[in-house]
């Protein structure tokens, strides 16, 4: 996810009250559907929330 969708979803809901963080990776949408480069991206970047 970029900044862009994190400011989609907020418009999008913005009706809702439940105050959940969203966390932005940084991550550009620029790959494939299980792509392995974004598999190892995305593990590493969840791994400090986990």
């Amino acid at each position: 996810m970029e900044k862009k969708h994190k400011q989609r979803i907020i418009e999008k809901f913005s009706h809702e009250n439940n105050h959940a963080e969203i966390i932005v990776l940084n991550i550009p949408d620029e790959y494939q559907y299980m792509d392995e480069a974004l598999i190892e991206e995305l593990t590493t970047k969840v791994s400090d929330f986990l």
